[in-house]
């Protein structure tokens, strides 16, 4: 599969691997303090391209990590959501991050519902959870609403280590069931 067409569609979303005209908008969210409270701080634009290039590379080597959301609308870059499993991962995570502006939307419950699917059938996970802080209210009610629950505390790889990390998330057979009677 070229990851170049790799694409989900919502009804308000396109989910898509990142590119480099993502950069600018993926710097400014970078760049919010209350939004990276919980993804490990604020950061400038090096930094930021480092990490969208970490995206890029994942997609390229393991054919998968978070999609770039774009709003199909406006065509408005709204955050990163989908796969990620860094080495050392403590497991198969489904995570999220939107800019402060399309926060509060249900843009989260409707890209990461598309992107649990995905791993799910696509790259054949079992199971699937998301890394959340303790403090995080409302990472943890996107969770909920996405059918998981807390399952286990869980310790990141270094330089975040240090961190009390909780996985929240669910199997496939307890995805599909929940889908099924929606």
């Amino acid at each position: 599969m070229c990851m170049a067409d790799v694409e989900l569609t919502t009804q308000r979303l396109q989910l898509r691997p990142p590119r480099l005209e993502d950069l600018d908008a993926w710097a400014a969210f970078a760049a919010e303090p209350e939004t990276m409270r919980f993804l490990g701080g604020v950061q400038g634009r090096s930094a930021a391209w480092r990490a969208m290039m970490g995206m890029a590379g994942s997609w390229q080597l393991q054919g998968f990590a978070m999609f770039s959301v774009i709003e199909r609308e406006s065509g408005r870059w709204l955050g990163r959501i989908g796969p990620w499993m860094p080495a050392d991962w403590p497991g198969t995570e489904v995570g999220w991050g939107l800019c402060a502006a399309a926060q509060g939307k249900g843009y989260a419950v409707e890209a990461a519902t598309a992107a649990i699917d995905w791993a799910f059938d696509t790259l054949g996970w079992t199971e699937v959870i998301h890394c959340i802080d303790p403090e995080n209210v409302a990472s943890q009610r996107v969770a909920q609403r996405l059918g998981s629950r807390n399952l286990r505390r869980v310790t990141l790889p270094a330089p975040y280590d240090t961190m009390t990390i909780d996985a929240w998330g669910q199997t496939r057979e307890e995805w599909r069931a929940r889908r099924a009677s929606a």
